[in-house]
């Protein structure tokens, strides 16, 4: 295990399309879990030191970053594209396509986030207020929000940057440029919010600072290594010259991936305007709480990632059947992970909550969440596994229906019922969720199980 586990961050290129799916899935999945757990540092890092503000200012965090997953899921949505081109020329053995489709995928990046900048600083304020922020809480915290929207960019290119990584399976590089932007983010956090030393004491905005400038500097890093070709994919300038094929193809396979996201994101957007119902205090042990979850869950994005990532090259090797195993043994991993990660968020929420707040009213809403959350981590395993398989092989429309089906038709409306017209107050929310992730788990295996996916064209 240790060799396999030095060979996972060689950088030595490896066939994911023949030998050992296990091995195949370790090589993948030790630097993805990684990658993902360093992403969740952000979310944790930042809300613990902003807590230490006070209740309006994890507030602005909380209902910012419920707008600004709708940037998540633009950027995720190409990113689906990048990985799934990219990954089916990589085991087509055609790494100068895999190039180009990258240098597409640059330019494209680049100018979605410079629109949604645009709109998202100027309507600052009134985003927070439709999220029913007070104007107090509008005042404290629009500056933060601002700045979040304002350098987007780099959450758009650190998303799409690391996809084509993965896709390339180069998932050690994705988590080198993580690892560089969360260190910076856990130094600046504190200097910038307090005005530690010779630093601004920014409140708030600090933290939107600090997490921008970690950020950008991953971001730094990414080019540098695709520009200069350390990975498997070495992109060029001729690669940035705008190819409307390319283009085409992959804002056609992006729309799935973007729907798809902007269905669950807006979903979360309800989710809590509705949870906003119950005050700021419920909101802001929400938000910690959903931190938390992040925290747990991303890694478990990474395993799945590596499912995406061997579905994609196989299937440009012409190896289908080879391409279903990986998903299956990817699977039983993640199911295994989240299992041990929800029986200790049941059994210790109260100490892990503690960590980041000593207001009772705070600690009970987060511990409640936590707790009911966790009770569908088994379904959130196979889910996010089989959903990751469809997009890794192109196929984005299938978990967008599904994503509709189960948080539009299901979850919203369910979460109104419980919570409010059957007076469970916030737990209807949570139970809600786990519910609605329990149906998702189901079709995705349904559907998957049909093999419809393994004739997707990228």
């Amino acid at each position: 295990m240790i060799k396999l586990i030095k060979e996972a961050f060689s950088g030595k290129p490896q066939d994911l399309t023949s030998g050992s799916i296990r091995r195949a899935v370790i090589l993948l999945a030790i630097p993805m879990v990684l990658e993902m757990l360093w992403e969740s540092l952000f979310a944790v890092v930042d809300v613990f030191f902003v807590a230490q503000i006070g209740v309006n200012a994890v507030a602005t965090v909380g209902l910012t970053e419920t707008v600004i997953t709708l940037v998540y899921s633009i950027s995720i949505g190409l990113s689906m594209a990048a990985t799934a081109m990219v990954a089916r020329r990589i085991g087509e053995k055609n790494p100068e396509a895999a190039a180009k489709v990258a240098g597409q995928a640059l330019v494209l990046g680049v100018f979605v986030s410079v629109v949604l900048g645009a709109l998202g600083f100027w309507y600052a304020a009134d985003i927070l207020r439709l999220m029913g922020g007070s104007e107090e809480l509008i005042e404290e915290g629009v500056g933060y929000t601002q700045i979040i929207f304002a350098t987007n960019v780099v959450i758009m290119l650190l998303f799409l940057l690391n996809a084509i990584f993965r896709g390339a399976g180069d998932a050690w590089l994705a988590m080198a440029s993580l690892m560089i932007a969360n260190i910076l983010n856990i130094i600046l956090d504190p200097l910038l919010i307090f005005g530690i030393g010779p630093f601004p004491e920014l409140g708030v905005k600090g933290a939107a600072v600090a997490t921008s400038i970690g950020r950008g500097c991953g971001v730094l890093f990414q080019l540098i290594i695709l520009f200069r070709g350390i990975g498997l994919v070495k992109v060029g300038i001729r690669h940035l010259a705008i190819d409307l094929g390319i283009i085409k193809r992959m804002v056609n396979i992006s729309i799935g991936g973007i729907s798809q996201w902007l269905i669950g994101s807006a979903s979360w957007i309800f989710m809590m305007r509705i949870v906003a119902i119950f005050g700021e205090a419920v909101v802001a042990g929400y938000t910690i709480s959903i931190r938390v979850i992040i925290f747990t869950i991303l890694p478990a994005w990474g395993v799945s990632n590596a499912a995406a990532t061997l579905v994609g090259q196989n299937l440009g090797a012409q190896k289908p059947e080879r391409a279903e195993k990986s998903v299956w043994v990817t699977a039983f991993y993640n199911v295994v992970f989240l299992a041990f990660v929800g029986v200790g968020l049941f059994l210790f929420a109260p100490i892990i909550i503690g960590f980041f707040t000593d207001e009772t009213e705070v600690i009970h809403a987060a511990v409640t969440s936590l707790r009911i959350f966790s009770l569908g981590y088994l379904f959130f395993a196979y889910g996010m596994v089989i959903s990751a398989a469809f997009n890794g092989a192109g196929d984005t429309r299938t978990p967008t229906m599904i994503n509709f089906i189960c948080f539009w038709l299901l979850e919203i409306p369910l979460a109104y019922l419980l919570a409010v017209n059957m007076g469970w107050g916030p737990s209807g929310v949570y139970w809600s969720v786990a519910i609605s992730q329990g149906v998702l788990a189901i079709l995705a295996i349904y559907l998957f199980r049909k093999g419809k996916w393994k004739h997707t064209t990228v």
